[in-house]
């Protein structure tokens, strides 16, 4: 069986000429022009084959043949069905023209000639072939978005001066360096799959003499010092990027850059100013401080819009009902981490380090944490993230319109490239509420008949005695309840995007919102049923209305008018109810990754952003 055909960029380049249909009608040579450009004359005018007398004026086209303006206008009309396709280049349209006007120079192997730059995006190349040293006169070589795995400098042009690869699978730059073209100033390597530190050896003065600006951003380097140690040979290097890369979440990176780096003019597109090098000066002779880890503040702020569970509670009427307890978390996703750094508030432990379970109610019997605190759950390795993740949750709350979580957590990170995995694919942020029923203790079933009947036999004397205080009956009672186990449901759940922090941001302040919760229970359900309750009661006393009460007549009406006047009253108070906008489901999240100089406001940044979160 053959393997999957290739395509290479000279194969990718001849299709694309097709395309343009330089030697097809109104390009190229043929009976629309032949008189123009006949073998044995110079071609009419002077300036581009322009026919024109010597007064100036445009001379006829020959019978048969058109204008180079007619043809001109075919080109540039969208309507017409020779005009380029959308996604043509201005150089296209310029190749175009030049086929119309000196066709001559774009025929056979001349085309090569015209080239000087060259685009191909997106066409699935994934071979750097030979065919690529007929462009001679080549100075840019844009390949981005391709599948590019490998390139052999030897089959670059050797003028070329900017080589853009950016989003390809390149892994390995050793081929690209065996014979790098010696005039290249701009070197794009953004997004593929290089990483240190075997690859930091290539970018070097060695192989790039020349090189003005390079481009690293979003691979996998992680040594900030041995690629920096690197670097600083390349003399005319005036424009680095490098964010995206795990050593760029390093607080100490871009001071550390800066001072090595002298010659730099920019760096992750921010331009280098006279402040920010005297402010990091001497850090390049400080490598100690240079610590292989990142530092990430989460905060988790306000809840609102949580529904009062006080209305579901009214509906637990009797002396037999339990004592129910509701408090409300939040849980997040981090990245796993060798060493966690508590903050100024108390953090609980995740719940079996696993992703937020999305289920409206949970199983108490499976939710019990308490006696399988630090287990690992199977299911919770097999989940198909990019990340691995564990789960942090923030201490419960009692409900209130506003639940104050007033949360943050320091984590410290020294996988880096772990971390810029979970940063890519985002966290998940999740409200739960948490249920606890607490009954009372309960005797033997056999204590217990003994206790009723003594109870019984008693109840006459023990009625004599003094009743024992309200507050006392329930502080005895609160010491004698057992708890059930909690009983967890996700009220909302949603992904927040991280990724701006692998670029230049420090930080992301957002609101959750996760729209407006449907309660379990109606909130009418329990004046529904004490209406129905009412109404038997009415229905009892009205059979057992005197003959007095039947005559009088006047007396009823009363009796009736003022129940109209409730009706209208109680429907006025429903429709005043239901006019009350219910408030959405939010809460306050934002990551802050330290990085210096921002490292020391942390504490202001933070509450400004967080005062920013409440205005929204």
């Amino acid at each position: 069986m053959a393997g999957p055909s290739r395509c290479s960029v000279s194969a990718a380049f001849r299709e694309h000429l097709r395309r343009l249909g330089l030697q097809d009608f109104p390009c190229g040579l043929g009976s629309w022009n032949k008189s123009r450009f006949d073998a044995h004359t110079r071609p009419c005018g002077g300036r581009l084959g322009l026919g024109a007398d010597p007064a100036g004026q445009e001379e006829a086209a020959p019978l048969g043949e058109e204008s180079p303006e007619a043809l001109m206008e075919l080109l540039s009309d969208r309507h017409s069905p020779w005009a380029l396709p959308p996604d043509c280049s201005p150089q296209d349209q310029h190749l175009r023209e030049m086929a119309v006007l000196t066709p001559e120079l774009v025929r056979g192997s001349n085309v090569f000639q015209v080239f000087r730059s060259l685009r191909i995006i997106g066409k699935g190349v994934d071979e750097v072939d030979e065919g690529l040293l007929q462009l001679q006169q080549l100075e840019e070589l844009i390949l981005s978005a391709n599948q590019i795995s490998r390139i052999t400098s030897a089959n670059l042009p050797r003028m070329l001066k900017v080589l853009e690869l950016c989003c390809n699978a390149v892994a390995d730059l050793q081929d690209l360096c065996a014979q790098p073209p010696p005039e290249l100033q701009h070197l794009g390597l953004g997004y593929n799959r290089l990483c240190g530190p075997s690859q930091d050896n290539y970018l070097t003065a060695d192989f790039w003499p020349n090189l003005v600006s390079l481009d690293l951003s979003f691979n996998n380097f992680t040594n900030l010092l041995g690629l920096v140690s690197q670097l600083c040979s390349l003399q005319k290097l005036r424009v680095l990027v490098l964010q995206g890369n795990p050593l760029a979440l390093i607080p100490t990176y871009r001071g550390f850059l800066v001072d090595s780096l002298p010659k730099l003019s920019i760096l992750d597109d921010i331009h280098i100013g006279p402040d920010e090098r005297h402010q990091f000066h001497g850090l390049a002779r400080q490598p100690e401080l240079i610590k292989s880890e990142a530092r990430v503040v989460v905060s988790i702020g306000e809840i609102k819009g949580v529904p009062d569970p006080s209305a579901r509670q009214q509906l637990e009427v009797g002396s037999e009902a339990p004592v129910i307890t509701y408090s409300y978390c939040v849980t997040y996703e981090f990245a796993q981490v060798e060493e966690i750094e508590d903050g100024s508030s108390t953090e609980v432990t995740n719940i079996h380090q696993r992703p937020v379970v999305a289920t409206l109610d949970v199983d108490s019997s499976a939710q019990d944490t308490r006696e399988a605190k630090g287990q690992q759950e199977p299911a919770a390795m097999e989940e198909p993230n990019a990340h691995s993740a564990k789960v942090f949750v923030t201490p419960g709350k009692p409900w209130a319109n506003t639940i104050d979580c007033s949360y943050r957590k320091e984590h410290t990170a020294k996988d880096l490239v772990g971390l810029k995995s979970y940063l890519a694919s985002g966290t998940i942020v999740s409200v739960m509420e948490e249920k606890v029923l607490s009954w009372p203790v309960e005797a033997d079933p056999e204590e217990n008949a003994v206790m009723k009947g003594k109870a019984s036999r008693g109840l006459q004397k023990d009625s004599a005695k003094v009743p024992v205080p309200r507050d006392k009956q329930k502080k005895k009672s609160s010491c004698e309840l057992r708890s059930d186990p909690p009983i967890r449901r996700t009220l909302g759940t949603g992904r927040v995007t991280l990724e701006t922090l692998l670029a230049t941001e420090d930080l992301v302040a957002t609101v959750c919102d996760f729209g407006i919760l449907i309660t379990e229970q109606p909130l009418q359900l329990p004046s529904l049923e004490e209406k129905v309750r009412s109404d038997r009661k009415k229905g009892k006393d009205k059979s057992k209305k005197t003959k007095a009460e039947r005559e009088s007549q006047a007396s009823q009406k009363a009796t009736a008018s003022d129940r109209g006047k409730r009706k209208n009253k109680d429907s006025a108070e429903l429709e005043e109810g239901r006019g009350l906008q219910p408030v959405p489901l939010t809460v306050q999240f934002q990551m802050q990754l330290l990085r210096w100089p921002s490292a020391a406001g942390t504490q202001s940044q933070e509450s400004m952003a967080m005062a920013a979160g409440k205005t929204q």
